[in-house]
């Protein structure tokens, strides 16, 4: 929808002291579907997720962040309904220079329920796949559609390999969409170097990445600063670690240090951890994933939270290895 396809501005906003709110955004994953893997979202939702009370909590969400100076919104096709509610959200109001990216190669199949599911959602990333979910986007967002990203790549996905595939995402580039991927698991900084090398008819395919960063797992940081100098458009997603850095739950002694940096600036936990993010050069946009008024307000106070040299030195204490992050992300409960 913005007029230049490129990185927002990561200036500082005039009178603060942090990064900007340019620098940050909302993604839908916790609000489009009544079911998702952030610790503590039984506290967070109403007590029936039905699909009327879900799209009003999605939409108040985007007006405030909207309100608030956000103009980054991220969806997907397996986030249930959120490509719907977005949608929707777009065409009742006025709402200029948005960059509005979604991800398709997952399948909901959780049939909008929230427990009880043994697959909320199924991979795959053919052409077929693509082809039937490139028209269920485009038939919500219509030209809204700013960024497309092949969801969760890992090094052995044949959206790095596969030249139909490739031919296909190079025609929805030449179409002015940005073409890229999102990555998870250990290996991300393997598929981002991979998906750098990708070329088609000489050209590099790919322009923008989304992928897991924060203070716990930090291993995609050097590659998704050799993304951000090819200039690719980099977007973190995961700053919290699906709520494990926020408040209620950085509670024990490997949280200490992310604890005392909050005393020290009187921020909340969760907008130190997402400053930190904010605050690696590479990063572009640093997605809240709220599923709340008050958590997002909590959130974008990052916007105005300057860590100093000192304070990201000490949150380096809290870096697991990535196997053993991995590990513990995949045994969240859908909650």
């Amino acid at each position: 929808m913005q007029a230049d396809s490129g990185a927002p501005d990561s200036a500082v906003t005039p009178g603060t002291a942090g990064p900007g709110i340019g620098r940050f955004g909302l993604g839908t994953a916790a609000v489009g579907r009544p079911g998702y893997i952030t610790l503590g979202r039984d506290l967070d939702l109403p007590s029936t997720r039905s699909v009327e009370a879900m799209r009003e909590r999605t939409h108040a969400l985007l007006d405030a962040a909207f309100a608030a100076g956000v103009r980054y919104f991220d969806t997907a096709r397996s986030y249930g309904r959120a490509e719907v509610f977005v949608a929707e959200w777009l065409a009742t109001r006025l709402a200029p220079n948005l960059t509005v990216g979604s991800k398709w190669g997952y399948t909901y199949t959780a049939d909008w329920q929230a427990t009880g599911v043994s697959v909320h959602e199924v991979k795959e990333h053919s052409t077929e796949v693509f082809d039937r979910q490139i028209a269920q986007t485009r038939s919500l967002l219509g030209k809204s559609l700013d960024v497309y990203l092949v969801h969760s790549v890992t090094p052995d996905s044949p959206a790095l390999t596969d030249p139909g595939l490739h031919g296909r995402l190079a025609a929805l580039a030449a179409e002015g969409v940005r073409v890229g991927l999102s990555t998870s698991g250990p290996a991300q900084a393997d598929t981002v170097r991979a998906a750098l090398e990708v070329t088609v008819d000489g050209r590099p395919l790919f322009a923008a990445v989304q992928s897991t960063w924060n203070v716990l797992e930090t291993s995609a940081g050097p590659a998704l600063a050799e993304a951000h100098a090819a200039g690719w458009l980099v977007v973190v997603k995961e700053g919290m670690a699906n709520g494990r850095l926020a408040d209620r739950n950085a509670t024990g002694p490997d949280t200490e240090a992310l604890r005392a940096c909050a005393a020290r600036t009187g921020a909340t936990c969760d907008a130190v951890a997402l400053a930190a993010v904010a605050a690696q050069p590479w990063a572009d946009i640093v997605l809240s994933g709220a599923a709340t008024i008050d958590q997002l307000t909590s959130n974008l106070a990052a916007a105005r939270l300057p860590l100093t040299p000192e304070d990201l030195a000490a949150l380096s204490a809290l870096t697991e290895p990535a196997e053993a992050y991995w590990r513990t992300r995949s045994a969240l409960p859908w909650a």
